[in-house]
């Protein structure tokens, strides 16, 4: 069912070398970009009546023609939600609370000498957009990953969009509208895709303008992104999700097998890669998959990934050829199932999230954790972190010197100053010596 990659008796000399052989998700942003830029345009020229076709395309439609959902809408939808469910987002909540408040940073004063400090200030985003994808299945529990760092942040406006659906009329997913009651959100639009990120990034009928998107996304959202960063900012390029796992042969197969199935029911693109030294245990994973594929809801769309180019099995000669696979991978998630798993899990310099051990595996940190699951994808966690409360956080230095504080180091300003050829530079800092 899933391919395999034999590194066993090669020599690779750097983590490109790996790179170029270790699968991927084919996720060509720059084939999106021309119709991308077109929706993206249309918001910006012509507002809410693009919005609304957009919406009429793609997603069958807005209910009552406005893409605001009524804040009735939303407090009913947590009136009717079950309550088991209910309980798990709560419960959810309740631990990435936690963790997101000792990710909080205070201010930083240093003092560099009598009269001369320098505070490094946290200073929270004014306005956020938060996106939660609703296409193959609605994701409620993104909607707890955006808004639960902002808030912790202290962001004081949040905006919530997620696609209308058909079979609600023309809403998003009652349960993500549950969701956005349960934590106070109450400014939701019914708007998925491209679309979506325009009407953050421009201002769009009663949707105004936002500083910050975060949220992950299909193609045309991570598209839509790309092309109006620097108009607003966002976290990341969160493409199709992705697991690794590294296992020796003391993994459980079905453990294993049901890891790379969870991942994989997400998307047709989703890639699901094991890097093992063991034979043994890839053939019993091959085994499991074969069972565990057909007794899942969504047969079709595993089968799809795991068969997939992005997908595959790859052996190694032993556990260090298998960290630098990974290493070289950066996994958004990434699974040790091995001997000593938290000694080899302190090693990995790259990954959205690591999952240590048999008990770990990647649906929990999905839901439960209390960690983050908007990661950074395609290799970008080599460079990037998955959403905290940090991205909704700007570092502002204030600098508070005296006389004195300034007229000791007055002589290295002019003498740099002039070093760069900026006479200016060094006469700001003269002229407030002379009598």
């Amino acid at each position: 069912m899933i391919r395999r990659i034999d590194l066993r008796g090669t020599t690779l000399e750097s983590a490109d070398d790996y790179r170029a052989v270790v699968p991927r998700a084919d996720f060509d942003i720059e084939a999106a970009v021309p119709a991308v830029h077109a929706i993206c345009e249309a918001v910006r020229t012509r507002g809410i009546e693009a919005v609304l076709e957009f919406n009429e395309k793609f997603d069958g439609g807005t209910a009552g023609g406005d893409i605001r959902v009524p804040p009735a809408t939303i407090t009913a939808a947590l009136d009717d939600l079950d309550p088991a469910i209910r309980a798990g987002l709560e419960e959810s909540i309740r631990r990435l609370r936690l963790t997101c408040a000792q990710e909080l940073e205070h201010d930083a004063v240093t003092e560099l000498g009598p009269g001369a400090v320098v505070t490094h200030r946290k200073v929270p985003v004014d306005r956020v957009g938060l996106y939660v994808p609703g296409g193959l299945a609605p994701l409620v529990s993104s909607v707890l990953m955006n808004t639960v760092p902002a808030q912790v942040a202290g962001v004081e406006s949040i905006a919530l969009a997620s696609p209308p659906q058909r079979e609600f009329g023309g809403l998003p997913h009652p349960t993500i509208l549950a969701a956005c009651a349960l934590l106070g959100v109450d400014e939701v639009y019914a708007v998925g895709g491209a679309q979506a990120i325009a009407m953050f990034a421009y201002g769009t009928g009663p949707c105004r303008k936002v500083d910050l998107v975060t949220g992950p996304g299909n193609i045309y959202v991570v598209t839509a992104k790309r092309l109006l960063k620097g108009l607003v900012g966002i976290d990341s390029e969160a493409g199709p999700t992705e697991i690794a796992v590294l296992a020796d042969d003391t993994a459980i197969a079905a453990h294993v097998a049901a890891d790379l199935v969870s991942q994989a029911e997400h998307d047709p693109l989703a890639a699901a890669v094991l890097v093992t030294p063991s034979t043994a245990l890839a053939d019993a994973v091959d085994v499991e998959l074969d069972k565990q594929v057909h007794e899942t809801k969504h047969t079709e769309r595993i089968l799809t990934a795991l068969t997939g180019p992005q997908s595959g099995v790859v052996l190694v000669d032993d556990l260090e050829q298998g960290l630098a696979v990974i290493n070289a991978y950066a996994a958004e998630h990434l699974e040790i199932q091995t001997e000593d798993a938290p000694a080899w899990a302190a090693r990995v310099r790259n990954a959205g999230a690591i999952f240590v051990g048999a008990h770990a595996p990647v649906s929990l940190g999905d839901y439960c954790a209390g960690s983050n699951h908007v990661l950074p994808t395609g290799g970008c966690a080599c460079h990037s972190s998955g959403l905290s409360v940090r991205a909704f956080l700007r570092s502002i230095h204030v600098i508070d010197y005296s006389r004195e504080a300034l007229a000791e180091v007055a002589d290295h300003v002019v003498t740099l100053a002039e070093a760069e050829d900026l006479p200016g530079h060094g006469a700001a800092v003269r002229v407030r010596f002379q009598d």
